[in-house]
């Protein structure tokens, strides 16, 4: 998908803009997307060139991992990015931008780590760990 999206946090302080196209949608049941989120991320994906972000000092970033950063908005909260270090794209929170998206559902990752307290009720591809589409130094 190649059309332009747009996009903010809940109380509007960090807008953004992507010119570029969006991955489908990945869902992630990690330890730690569930502890930000309260259940799990589902996360597109742009070459961070692409995006433009408006009020970009009100996001703070949190590195989480030796391989990520986190980034939310200082004021309310909002988790809206996660970035792998030295990459060149971006996962974009699929809930901060505005609809229509036109987005696709692609697969479930991490979900050894799964809460307990839900089921994943659909028919895409589920993966232990990461997908194979995805590389990172700790799979």
């Amino acid at each position: 998908m190649s059309k332009i999206q747009t996009g903010s946090c809940l109380c509007g302080e960090v807008k953004f803009r992507v010119d570029g196209p969006l991955r489908e949608v990945v869902f992630c049941h990690c330890g730690q997307c569930r502890r930000q989120t309260g259940l799990y991320y589902a996360s597109t994906n742009a070459a961070e060139s692409d995006l433009t972000i408006t009020g970009a000092e009100n996001i703070t970033w949190y590195q989480s991992s030796d391989e990520g950063r986190r980034g939310f908005c200082k004021h309310c909260g909002s988790a809206l990015f996660w970035k792998y270090l030295g990459q060149d794209d971006i996962s974009i929170q699929a809930g901060s931008l505005d609809k229509p998206t036109a987005l696709t559902p692609g697969y479930h990752i991490f979900c050894a780590d799964k809460g307990d307290f839900y089921a994943i009720n659909d028919d895409l591809p589920q993966y232990a760990k990461s997908s194979p589409k995805l590389v990172t130094n700790s799979d």
